[in-house]
């Protein structure tokens, strides 16, 4: 028997459309357990699936983990998330929440949804592709399923429930993060591995070392500090300008000699317009912008505000920065926090406060690591040659998947679009190459 790839298409799609019309936002507490009764109920019903436990280890959104044992002589794990950002509707072709087919320029047909891309339609598309696989009895290897609802504020409980001692996600030979990976219509991307991340917020607030604990007039700006002008004293050494670096690695030979390949194809142009940028923050050939992104790290801010907020003609009793701090593998993020709380110390920045939401460590897998080969026959028919990059520029707790699995990677064929932004969107001509190459890395690791 083979595989219906028109009807598993369709199933995909329809399933993608459903769930991203669940608005499971970070806090929505109603519309997260929609969206997990949602993804229980297809799981046992449609796909015929274990549950092996539904489980909130940090008291946050719950870590679906489900089974598909066919009796095969390997195991595999595949990841995905059923969070997503919030969405204002001003500007969206369609209702962010509603979602509809949209012809966008420069990219054609589209379906356009707050999840389409990031990541409800790669997570629809994995189970459907599963469901499909063992309709057909072409299912040959062992499936751990794994989704979670906090990838978006750092995995607190998937980490917690990989890292309980008594975790009953059975040894893989490989983890899979399915996504759409011909990022900017361009070639497709594996990625072996994954930067750390730390993020939190850096606060000024009037105290003891000066400025009102309440807002005053500016008026006495000549003789009471500011806590806004003393926040943006702050984060003037928090990292180097333009760009917030603040430390660097040294590419080993294996990730030096993948990045020699690699630049051989990348196209800094493509990467501009793919990141809606004019330029880059340096100069220098494909190699070194490569070698750039992936050895530094770097403190960017994400958000910049007072209490009270919007207020004129006023002095604020406090200020606030949101960050996010990516290293790569080899740079612990907290002891850049450290660093960085040491050179406030020495400045005499009094005042100074820092909240840490989350923080883990950044880790890679070598090229040789079980289930790379095998996206060789995932990436058959892809438009272009696909590209390796060591790790990626993005975070995920690959550290947290080691123990159970010889690999962590992220790859699929397909292209998405506009993740966090206006019209998010998954591209529909190559939404069947994603289910195609996920079917065929599947059935490359049962061989």
């Amino acid at each position: 028997m083979t595989l219906d790839h028109d009807s598993l298409r369709a199933e995909a799609l329809a399933l993608t459309a459903a769930w991203c019309r669940i608005p499971s936002v970070r806090g929505d507490r109603q519309a997260l357990a929609a969206q997990v009764e949602a993804i229980r109920s297809w799981l046992i019903g449609r796909l015929g699936a274990e549950i092996v436990a539904i489980a909130s280890p940090t008291g946050g959104a719950p870590v679906i983990h489900a089974r598909l044992d066919v009796g095969a002589a390997h195991t595999v794990i595949l990841y995905n998330m059923y969070d997503v950002m919030p969405a204002d509707p001003l500007g969206w072709s369609v209702p962010p929440f509603t979602g509809g087919d949209v012809v966008l320029d420069g990219v054609g047909p589209a379906f356009v949804a707050r999840g389409a891309e990031n990541n409800k339609g790669p997570l629809a598309g994995m189970l459907c592709a599963l469901a499909s696989l063992r309709d057909a009895g072409l299912l040959r290897v062992n499936v751990e399923i794994l989704v979670e609802g906090e990838e978006e504020s750092g995995s607190a409980g998937l980490r917690a429930y990989l890292a309980d001692p008594d975790c009953r996600v059975r040894p893989a030979r490989s983890a899979l993060f399915p996504s759409f990976c011909e990022y900017g219509g361009g070639p497709a991307r594996i990625y072996l591995g994954f930067s750390g991340i730390a993020k939190g917020a850096i606060s000024a607030r009037g105290g003891a070392w000066g400025g009102p604990q309440r807002a005053i007039h500016s008026s006495n700006a000549p003789w009471i500090a500011n806590p806004a002008s003393r926040l943006v004293e702050a984060l003037g050494l928090f990292g180097t300008a333009p760009t917030g670096a603040l430390g660097h690695i040294a590419l080993d030979a294996e990730a030096a000699a993948i990045v020699d390949t690699l630049a051989e194809t990348f196209d800094p142009a493509a990467e501009l317009r793919f990141r809606h940028t004019q330029t880059f923050s340096l100069a220098g050939t494909p190699r070194a912008l490569l070698t750039h992104v992936l050895t530094t790290a770097s403190g960017s801010l994400s958000s910049l505000s007072t209490e009270p907020s919007d207020a004129d003609g006023v002095i604020p009793q406090a200020a606030h920065a949101r960050f996010e701090l990516r290293a790569p593998p080899g740079l612990d993020p907290g002891a850049l926090l450290g660093a960085y709380r040491t050179r406030l110390d020495r400045a005499r920045l009094d005042g100074i406060e820092i909240t840490l939401d989350d923080c883990y460590a950044g880790h890679r897998f070598g090229g040789t690591a079980d289930g790379v080969a095998a996206l060789a026959e995932a990436y058959r028919d892809a438009p272009l040659p696909p590209q390796t990059w060591p790790w990626a520029i993005g975070a995920a707790p690959a550290y947290a998947f080691a123990p159970h699995a010889d690999s962590f990677l992220l790859a699929g064929l397909g292209r998405g679009g506009n993740a966090h932004g206006i019209d998010e969107f998954l591209a529909l001509d190559g939404y069947g190459r994603f289910l195609l190459s996920l079917t065929r890395w599947l059935g490359a690791m049962a061989d």
